[in-house]
């Protein structure tokens, strides 16, 4: 049975409209992302779709509209708010980011570190989060030697060590091939299935196709809900 807390949305813009360099990139934009829930962003490149995440996580802010991410409106928060905003944001990047000189346990116990939680609890979360995707047993491993797809699971744990409510994908497939694609997709669904909410930019329509779920469009600023069947439509040319 469903909570009024699952009912709530946990991302919410109401008339969100943002410009940059004096062209408007979304235009009186209204979308709400539900607890649970798993949401693909897709549009050609310079729609708009990078400047919709930054929304989220307060890089950018609106020119006109309210933004809400769980309890906060980031519009009416102050900048000592933001980092609190930030940890209940788990944030995974096409191009890893991962710090190339500390261990993949290094890499991900960081994350912990910058929010001041104890060497005890950091070593049980590490252990836990590396055990979630996979990769305890390459906890002593550096990022150079690891294959592309076992990164980006460092960087999802990495996302996953402060507990956050929504995961924010951005082309997190990118650099991969089609098999650690497809890994990295079960792992996110799996995220999934325990509640998280996710939010996913890809340009890749046979994930969209291979992984059904919602899928939104940014189109002349504007966003458009995108029937499966286009999908699948689009996949097969």
């Amino acid at each position: 049975m469903n909570t009024e807390s699952d009912e709530q949305p946990v991302i919410q813009f109401e008339g969100v409209s943002v410009t940059y360099e004096s062209r408007l990139v979304l235009n009186q934009v209204d979308f709400s992302l539900r607890n649970g829930e798993f949401v693909y962003l897709i549009g050609q490149t310079g729609a708009g779709k990078s400047s919709f995440l930054k929304l989220i996580y307060r890089e950018v802010l609106p020119a006109e509209g309210t933004v809400r991410v769980d309890e906060f409106n980031l519009g009416r928060m102050s900048e000592r708010q933001v980092p609190f905003l930030r940890r209940r944001l788990g944030i995974v990047f096409q191009d890893f980011q991962l710090l190339p000189d500390r261990s993949v346990y290094e890499n991900v116990a960081f994350a912990l570190e910058v929010t001041g939680n104890t060497r005890k609890f950091i070593k049980q979360r590490v252990m836990e989060v590396l055990s979630m995707v996979g990769l305890s047993n390459k906890r002593n491993q550096q990022p150079s030697e690891l294959s592309g797809g076992e990164q980006q699971r460092v960087v999802i744990a990495r996302a996953l060590a402060n507990e956050p409510r929504i995961m924010l994908a951005d082309e997190p497939t990118g650099n991969l091939d089609p098999d650690a694609s497809s890994s990295i997709m079960e792992l996110l669904q799996q995220i999934n299935n325990r509640g998280m909410a996710v939010l996913m930019v890809t340009h890749n329509y046979d994930l969209v196709r291979q992984f059904p779920f919602r899928t939104i469009r940014i189109h002349d600023g504007r966003l458009q809900d995108i029937p499966q069947s286009k999908i699948i439509a689009a996949a097969k040319r």
